[in-house]
């Protein structure tokens, strides 16, 4: 069954109530975004206000301004402006990365195959992060703030950075795919403890360390890359998931 806000819990919200705990507040506004149904009870609950509302929103916007586009209200509310430029980066570092597997022979591994799993990790941390976002502390105030939104924006970064991969490493999307989703899974995991910013630098360092750089000086495929590891990825995503399932309540004040 679909929950409803009852009259009475709707009567309370519109006079204040003191004795609404902020989480059954959080949860009413969150509920109106979606129920129209609810909506309408509530205009019928404010309707000493709707006067009022109505001449403040005559005064902010005039009768001349366009309405927004619905493509445009679709992005923003997946993505945020301070992604673009991680995401830019992320594109031509992988188009470098497969300008260099064209220019260089084997039998040395394939540079875009060793940057993938790790690609859209950049792009995440911009998509929930204090330092990165000028808009974070506003955003962060919202009811809409916490696990949802910041799912919202990695699906959207990996929305953009997969067919990116897929297009540059298509003779080998099954060696990439599950490790990439485990490294973005894991950054949000850890960034509930650490902040995702510093999640994603410690990870991303970590594979460069270990995986890319010693890669590349034995000119050798990395074990960890191989079908035979797909079973640990598994492993790793899943307990990943878990743990940020677990800990959904620190994305709402989640610091970077």
């Amino acid at each position: 069954m679909t929950w409803h806000a009852s009259p009475e819990l709707l009567r309370k919200y519109v006079d204040g109530d003191p004795g609404l705990t902020a989480d059954r507040v959080w949860a009413v506004e969150v509920h109106l975004e979606s129920c129209a149904d609810c909506r309408a009870l509530l205009a019928a609950e404010a309707t000493a206000v709707v006067p009022l509302v109505n001449d403040v929103w005559d005064a902010l916007v005039p009768d001349t301004e366009p309405a927004p586009l619905r493509g445009v209200r679709w992005v923003t509310t997946w993505a945020t402006p301070a992604m673009v430029p991680w995401l830019v980066m992320t594109t031509v570092v992988t188009l470098l990365a497969l300008v260099v597997d064209r220019l260089v022979a084997p039998p040395y591994p394939s540079l875009a195959l060793l940057l993938a799993p790790v690609a859209p990790v950049a792009g995440v941390a911009a998509a929930w992060a204090r330092g990165l976002d000028p808009a974070h502390e506003l955003v962060a105030a919202t009811p809409r703030a916490g696990l949802y939104l910041v799912l919202r924006r990695t699906v959207a970064v990996l929305a953009v950075v997969i067919p990116l991969l897929a297009v540059t490493t298509w003779a080998s999307p099954v060696r990439w795919l599950l490790p990439c989703l485990a490294f973005t899974v894991t950054t949000l995991a850890l960034g509930g403890f650490v902040g995702v910013r510093r999640a994603a630098v410690g990870l991303v360092t970590a594979w460069a360390a270990f995986v890319v750089g010693p890669s590349l000086v034995t000119a050798t495929s990395p074990p960890v890359l191989e079908p035979a590891a797909l079973g640990i990825w598994a492993a790793v995503l899943v307990a990943g998931a878990a743990v940020v399932r677990l800990r959904a309540t620190v994305y709402a004040r989640l610091e970077s």
